[in-house]
């Protein structure tokens, strides 16, 4: 199984995805690994992708992904995934992966960026992010005003996993 932790920059992704990794004894992968280092330069400039910079970025996760269920192994992996063509490159419909939505406010999100440090993704593109995101409606939401540990123990309960 592959769960998909997304949602836009600082919504905590990662932070969930590590916990529901660490709790299930999984693998995790941070999606911003495999972006070639055109799209940090991009993103560090300021300048927020598009669908042809983040196609070959979605295709490296989507090989991870197949890489790691044809071992018959599991993984986290905290993506964006903001369009459903980007779920799409994701293997959305494949019965071994589940996207989870992280989502919260605008307000909350900008002051969790405010404090975020080492991060190449500025803050200022999260309006950006915002205004690409095509809110999944078919799959699990979680709201983020909810502590990491309480999300992931939704995730765990939602997915029916163990731990």
């Amino acid at each position: 199984m592959v769960v998909i932790v997304m949602g836009v920059s600082g919504s905590g992704k990662t932070t969930v995805g590590k916990e529901l990794a660490r709790r299930l004894g999984w693998e995790f992968r941070d999606g911003d690994d495999f972006h070639p280092s055109a799209n940090v330069e991009k993103m560090r400039s300021g300048q927020p992708l598009n669908d042809d910079d983040r196609r070959p970025w979605l295709g490296a996760v989507a090989a991870y992904m197949r890489s790691t269920e044809a071992t018959g192994k599991s993984a986290v992996i905290a993506c964006s995934a903001l369009k459903e063509l980007h779920r799409a490159w994701l293997l959305k419909g494949e019965p071994w992966v589940h996207f989870i939505h992280l989502q919260g406010s605008k307000d909350l999100i900008a002051g969790r960026l405010k404090v975020r440090v080492g991060h190449f993704m500025p803050a200022t593109l999260l309006d950006s992010q915002f205004a690409t995101l095509e809110a999944p409606v078919d799959v699990l939401q979680l709201d983020i005003a909810k502590t990491p540990e309480a999300l992931v123990a939704d995730i765990v309960t939602a997915l029916r996993l163990p731990g």
